[in-house]
């Protein structure tokens, strides 16, 4: 199981904040595209991955990365400086 976290919109889009995941998905983008094909909602939040960064037990990280190992992993618009 690994816990999926959203954050600002994509939360906002997916409806829940925190989710725990069963998946056989090896990367980030194996499990981007499991959550994709879940229903449309999931489809609208992971629609431009450009817009999106992701964390893998808070480490920012790519979305190629493996899974191995990973507990948390939390998507999040970019952040931006002020």
């Amino acid at each position: 199981m690994i816990d999926v976290m959203y954050f600002a919109w994509v939360r906002e889009r997916i409806g829940v904040p925190k989710e725990q995941i069963e998946t056989s998905a090896t990367t980030v983008a194996d499990l981007v595209e499991e959550l994709r094909a879940r229903e449309p909602r999931y489809e609208a939040a992971f629609a431009d991955l450009s817009a999106l960064r992701v964390a893998l037990d808070q480490d920012l990280s790519e979305f190629n990365a493996p899974l191995a190992g990973v507990s948390e992993v939390a998507f999040f618009p970019p952040m931006t400086g002020g």
